[in-house]
Formats: C-alpha cells, sequence, structure tokens
C-alpha cells in the first residue's frame, strides 16, 4: 500500500507535466489518504456540528475508514443531503450554508487533496484564493509592487457564484484531464446529493455546497478557465509598448533649463527645474502604450488599465460576455465597477487601492510617490469593527464575557483585535486603527472592572505591562496563569505596533508537510484503551472545548476526563465499551 505521500506525489507531478489521469477513482481506497484527511479537518469547528443525521467526529476509527473504503469499493458510497443554515453577512443579508455528515466530510476531504495535488501545479500564479502559501495578503502584495502607474481599475463580482457554478460545465471541466468515470460519477452524486431546509429535501441544480470542504477546490478548477481566457486572450490583447513615449511639454522645459544653465542664468534654471517637479516626464496618454493586470481570489477579481476609459468599459463588457457565455455566471451589476485610479479608491479584499500622486514628493530629484500604489485601511471598516464595543457612542463593557475570568477575557479581546490588525498591517494608514485600539481597550477594561466591582483605572494598573518588539517597548495589557511545573498561560492584548509592514503575510490555509504525521492519528494506530488499556474496536472520543470540562464539575471525577484535561488535549483513544460507558455517564470508569 502506498503511502499518502507517494501518492499525492505522483499527482503531482503528473499534473506538472499535463499528463492526464486514468485511474483516480482507484486511490479513494487507500487507508492512508483516510488518515491524512481525519488529521487535517477533525480539529476544525464544524466536525462536532451534526449535519443530516447525528453523525460528527466523535466515535472515529479505522473500521469506519474501513466501512467508507468498502462502500467505494463496490460503488454503493451516496452522498447524503446537507443541512442548510443560514448565516448573516456584512451587508445585512444572509447567504446559505450546508452542513455536511462526517463521512461526507472526510470523503470530501479525500478527493479535495487528490484534486488539489494534480491540479495545484496548473493553476494561475494570479490566483490567491484556497490555495497553499497564498492567501488574501499575497494577492494585495501583487497590487501593491506590480501595478505601478494604473489609469483605471475594473472590479469585477461574480453574483452568487458558489451558488451558481453549472454542474455540466464543472463536470467536462473536470472530464477534459480526468478520464476516469467512477471518480467524475461520485463527484455528480455530491454535486446532485441535494439539501435539507426545516428537513424538507430540496434538489440542487447548480453550485457546489457552502462549508463543504472540497468547494473551494472545484471553484478554483471552475475558475481557471476565467484566468486562463484573461491571461491567454486579454491581456496580450491589450498589453503594448516597452515604455511610454516622452512627454514633449516635458522636454522643452528641460531643454529651456539646460540652455538657462549654459548662459549662466541661475533663476531661470531653478524655476525652470521646479516646473519639471509638475510635469510628467512620460506621455500619459501615448496610444502607442498600454497594459492590463489582473488578480483573483475566489470569485472577487480585479483588474488594472493603463489606457482610455472607452477601452476599460470594452475589458469589462468581454468579461461579463465572457463568464455568461463559456461559464454560465454573471458579473453583479452593483459591484462590478470602473474606478478611476488617482481620484478614486477600489475596493479588494476589504481595503481600498489607489495610485498615489504627489509631485512636491521627491528624492534626489525624482518623485517617489507618483504612479505608485496605495493600499488604505477604509473608514467604514474602521466605524464598523469600533461599533461592536460602542453603546451610544462611548466604549462599553461587554456582558457576556463578565462571567469569564481574567485571562478569557483579556485573551477575548487580544485575539480579535490581533486579527484584525495583523490583516491590516500592509496599509500605508495602518496608524488609523489606533482609535479602534483604544476603544476595545477601554471597553476590556470596564468589562474587567465590572467583573470586579473595581475602578477602570485599578484594572489598568493591574494588568498593564511592556514588552519589546521589533519597534522598540510597546505598552500592553497581559493576564497570566501559573501552572506547577509548567510554562504559565499568558494572555496579552495590544503590544502590536501600528507601522505598516510591507511584507506582512497572514495564509488562508499553511501548507502542512504530508510526511508529518499527526500525534492524534498515531495514537489512534497504536490500538491501545487510553482508559482501560484495552484492545478491541478502538475509536476517538472528542469533544468540542476543554473549558467545558473545567466548568462540569461531576466530571472531574471522571477518570477520562482528568486524562484529557492533563494532556490538554480534546481527543481520547478509547474502545467501544468505554465510549459507550462515557456517553452514557457510567461509574464503572469513574474514581
Amino acid at each position: 500500500m502506498q503511502s499518502a505521500e507517494t501518492v499525492l506525489g505522483v499527482l503531482r507531478e503528473r499534473g506538472r507535466r499535463g499528463l492526464p489521469l486514468d485511474e483516480l477513482y482507484r486511490q479513494l481506497f487507500n487507508p492512508q489518504l483516510y488518515l491524512l484527511a481525519y488529521g487535517r479537518i477533525y480539529a476544525n469547528r464544524g466536525a462536532m456540528t451534526p449535519g443530516a443525521s447525528a453523525e460528527t467526529v466523535d466515535g472515529m476509527s479505522l473500521m469506519k475508514i474501513g466501512r467508507i473504503i468498502d462502500a467505494l469499493r463496490h460503488e454503493r458510497y451516496r452522498f447524503s443531503p446537507v443541512k442548510r443554515t443560514w448565516i448573516p453577512k456584512k451587508n445585512g443579508t444572509r447567504r446559505p450554508l450546508g452542513l455536511p455528515t462526517w463521512s461526507d466530510k472526510l470523503v470530501g476531504e479525500v478527493m479535495r487533496l487528490l484534486l488539489e495535488a494534480y491540479y495545484e501545479p496548473e493553476f494561475s500564479a494570479r490566483s490567491h484564493g484556497f490555495r497553499p502559501a497564498r492567501g488574501c495578503h499575497t494577492a494585495l502584495r501583487e497590487v501593491a509592487t506590480t501595478w505601478t502607474a494604473t489609469a483605471w481599475f475594473i472590479e469585477g463580482d461574480i453574483s452568487d457564484c458558489f451558488g451558481t457554478l453549472d454542474h455540466q460545465v464543472m463536470l467536462s471541466t473536470l472530464a477534459e484531464r480526468i478520464h476516469d468515470n467512477r471518480f467524475l460519477r461520485l463527484l455528480r452524486n455530491m454535486l446532485t446529493a441535494g439539501y435539507l431546509e426545516d428537513w424538507i429535501w430540496n434538489a440542487t441544480l447548480s453550485g457546489a455546497p457552502q462549508g463543504g470542504v472540497i468547494s473551494p477546490i472545484l471553484s478554483n478548477i471552475y475558475l481557471h478557465r476565467l484566468d486562463t481566457f484573461v491571461e491567454n486572450v486579454l491581456i496580450p490583447e491589450y498589453t503594448r509598448g516597452e515604455r511610454r513615449a516622452k512627454n514633449r511639454a516635458y522636454c522643452r522645459v528641460q531643454d529651456a533649463a539646460a540652455r538657462a544653465r549654459v548662459r549662466g542664468d541661475r533663476t531661470t534654471a531653478r524655476k525652470l527645474r521646479q516646473q519639471l517637479h509638475r510635469l510628467p516626464s512620460r506621455d500619459p496618454n501615448d496610444p502607442g502604450y498600454r497594459r492590463l493586470r489582473y488578480v483573483r481570489y475566489a470569485d472577487d477579481t480585479l483588474l488594472g488599465f493603463v489606457g482610455p476609459r472607452a477601452e476599460a468599459e470594452e475589458i469589462r463588457q468581454r468579461l461579463a460576455q465572457f463568464l455568461r457565455d463559456d461559464l454560465k455566471l454573471e458579473l453583479s451589476e452593483d459591484k462590478t465597477l470602473i474606478t478611476h485610479a488617482r481620484t478614486s479608491a477600489a475596493r479588494f479584499l476589504g481595503y481600498e487601492i489607489t495610485v498615489q500622486h504627489g509631485d512636491h514628493m521627491h528624492h534626489r530629484g525624482n518623485r517617489t510617490v507618483n504612479g505608485t500604489i496605495a493600499l488604505r485601511v477604509p473608514k467604514t471598516v474602521i466605524t464598523a469593527k469600533c461599533a461592536r464595543y460602542l453603546q451610544r457612542g462611548k466604549p462599553a463593557h461587554r456582558t457576556r464575557l463578565v462571567n469569564h475570568d481574567d485571562h478569557t477575557i483579556i485573551a477575548t479581546y487580544g485575539a480579535e483585535y490581533r486579527g484584525i490588525v495583523q490583516y491590516y498591517l500592509p496599509a500605508g494608514d495602518v496608524w488609523r486603527l489606533s482609535r479602534l485600539r483604544w476603544i476595545m481597550e477601554t471597553s476590556m477594561l470596564k468589562t474587567l472592572a465590572l467583573k470586579h466591582r473595581s475602578a477602570v483605572s485599578r484594572m489598568a494598573r493591574k494588568h498593564r505591562t511592556t514588552i519589546d518588539t521589533p519597534h522598540g517597548k510597546r505598552r500592553c495589557f497581559e493576564a497570566r496563569v501559573e501552572r506547577a511545573g509548567r510554562p504559565a498561560l499568558v494572555a496579552r492584548f495590544g503590544g502590536i505596533p501600528l507601522r505598516r509592514q510591507k511584507t506582512a503575510v497572514v495564509l488562508d490555509r499553511r501548507p502542512v508537510p504530508i510526511a508529518a504525521r499527526k500525534e492524534l492519528i498515531n495514537r489512534l494506530l497504536a490500538g491501545r484503551c487510553e482508559v482501560c488499556d484495552g484492545t478491541v474496536d478502538i475509536q476517538v472520543h472528542h469533544v468540542r472545548k476543554l473549558a467545558d470540562l473545567d466548568r462540569d464539575k461531576q466530571s472531574r471525577k471522571n477518570t477520562w476526563t482528568k486524562i484529557m484535561v492533563k494532556r490538554r488535549r480534546k481527543t481520547l483513544i478509547v474502545c467501544a465499551d468505554c465510549h459507550t460507558q462515557i456517553h452514557s455517564g457510567n461509574a464503572a470508569i469513574t474514581q
């Protein structure tokens, strides 16, 4: 039996060489792939959330993997309908979210591993969504470093992209490279399994289930055709010229300044040099010079164009026509905009993107700002982030956190603040988040003061400390939980310098070395119950949070609870009998 590393390595090499796949379905019989998939998704928040059935990650075992493989081998495996729920969006509307069963998640993750290994080498370098070692920051850094002197931004947003992916187009796209009808049939069964809403079955005539682990790779495969169209058709057609022609007005002033220097008229020469700093050295309207640049993150696209607006309108129309005719998708009329790069700002991935212009900013005779891309924090984002911690326009405590300990309160505020700041560190005006820091800091101190029935200033003195950062010492707030024989648990709020970091990167999904097996998998393969040392029908017991065990005074007396708390693990390897007794609260495994 081949290891998961070997299987995925072979697929990656075939994808790099552009070779078709004939026997992909047979790879679904390899248990090593399921162990790898299990190790990757068992810690996800949705692993303990049931779908259409009560099945969750709890009770996972090698026997369950064997049953799944046996059903696939005889082509009896059927995907269950996903349970549909609705979650709010930022604009006040709601979007559907599918909740698959655990077995479907596991099979979907194995299929995702196989498809990603094969297709990843051929994906465009301009695609950044849902890919290893890529994310929002890599897309933004590409725009900031290579889109100099852009004249127009063309913002593209596909209406309900995940919900309107055409199944026939998807399967035909996959069939171009995957010559395995069994795998394609399995994928078709997954796409058409339907969904349950209010326990009523509904058919899925289009789209990939949002919430399914395989949906991101399917959308990238589907939209790779859009990347190919832009790179092979639009960019070559709207890119020409090596360099802009010289600006005649600039050349005339430059020659006049040179003549003034020759005849010794320094005053006139100085005034002419100052005039040069207000003129472009190259012709911004050169008809022989065009540039079109492109970047995509999931269903959000951004194009930067150097040329007249009429051609930018033409590019948008051709993009919409290709999506409509070839991919059966529609561009959103409200979100597909053409923005002048110097006078307005385009919105992309939560940033405002604009082109800077400042004739007064120059170094050693060269203007250093003109034409460069600026990333900015939108004021609406700051207002929206601050609103969560305000009441009647002032920072207020958060009632739901009052009953938690100091460590949890500071850790909660610290994680929320850190996530926002680290995302916007590449912005040139990240210092604007100082208002958010003050509001969150005051809200946190008011929450602590209410908990201890004390004053805000007293809580500030109690938790204030100073830490070292690459930019010097910074003030922050800290709570420590000392532990005997182990390092203390430290929660921290603040301490992040609000200074631009051009190379800051937050990846969607960090690449996990395939050879590095999870500790949980090694424990499962050991085949020994960690409660009674039994070796029959070994399963994995999962809990949603360790904090739930700490709060339950009755469960603290249980042997299995003590083991999990001592190891700081949300998993426990047990035999079937112990697992049954754990869920029934049987005293047989209670000390």
